[in-house]
């Protein structure tokens, strides 16, 4: 427990980087470096943590724009499952990936990927919610309750949620997995489970009427969310004209539309150390499995 609470203190006192003129100098990386121009084809992951029409939807348009303005040949994967995710990452096939944070632990581990950007405009953290009307009004009360998560590797909405909820909260639960975040907050409207585990940016995006109907009963500390990192066997030139690419975009209308979308609304540079490092001391890997596919 006490190693459980310095990491939380290291992670919540830890400022987000802001450094109002780096747009300004990696755009003039874009033009400074180029890449051969018989580049080899990008291979860009995404976590699913969506159904894969909607990850592919919302993915496809920046990794477009991204190929257009770097002139590198990227092409977007999508999965069914963490776990098939987790084997490919594991086994380095991806050039270019978007994983939480805690996959970056591993990936950085396994095959030594690098963060290159990620949001700054706010942290990352897990709520879980009940019904609006619901009798509960600690975490306490639910002990003895089934749980919904959407998945048993989704940082801040499981692993991050399950570790506080046993090990600072001391409740006993039953995990339910239920295959993304709109499932969770549905069947918690719905009292199929007592509660559901989720993220401040997944909620936000919700209707209207389904935030009506929840209301927010325990949250976890913030943490930097999703990075998109690359295979260190993407040079270095290439790393810094991808990272400068994706700065720019912030740059214009279209291309913010284009960030919100991917849910990296204000993106500033990733570091692995700064950003990522203190969440090692959480031992997340005891709570984590191998996961359902989509259906």
């Amino acid at each position: 427990m006490q190693k459980l609470a310095r990491a939380l203190s290291a992670i919540t006192a830890e400022p987000l980087l802001r450094v109002a003129m780096a747009p300004l100098f990696l755009a003039l990386a874009l033009v400074c470096l180029s890449p051969t121009s018989a580049a080899a084809e990008l291979l860009l992951a995404v976590v699913p943590q969506l159904p894969p029409a909607v990850t592919h939807r919302q993915w496809r348009p920046l990794v477009e724009r991204l190929a257009h303005d770097t002139g590198l040949p990227i092409q977007l994967r999508v999965y069914r499952s963490f776990d098939e995710f987790e084997s490919d990452l594991n086994g380095g096939r991806p050039d270019l990936v978007y994983l939480n944070p805690y996959q970056q632990l591993v990936a950085r581990r396994a095959q030594g990927y690098i963060p290159l950007v990620r949001d700054g405009s706010r942290l990352l953290s897990g709520v879980l919610v009940v019904r609006k009307d619901s009798p509960y009004q600690s975490v306490k009360d639910l002990d003895g309750r089934d749980i919904a998560f959407p998945d048993p590797n989704a940082f801040a909405a499981s692993l991050y949620m399950r570790a506080l909820l046993r090990e600072r909260e001391h409740i006993r639960f039953q995990a339910r997995y239920l295959a993304g975040h709109g499932n969770v907050y549905r069947h918690t409207i719905l009292g199929e489970v007592a509660a559901g585990g989720g993220v401040n940016v997944t909620l936000a995006r919700e209707r209207v009427q389904t935030r009506n109907e929840l209301r927010i009963l325990y949250e976890t500390p913030g943490t930097p969310p999703h990075p998109l990192s690359a295979h260190p066997r993407v040079n270095k030139t290439t790393r810094a004209v991808l990272t400068a690419a994706l700065l720019k975009l912030a740059d214009s209308n279209n291309g913010r539309q284009l960030l919100a979308d991917i849910e990296m609304p204000g993106p500033v540079p990733a570091d692995q150390v700064r950003d990522y490092a203190a969440l090692e001391r959480l031992n997340l890997q005891r709570y984590a499995t191998v996961s359902p596919p989509w259906p």
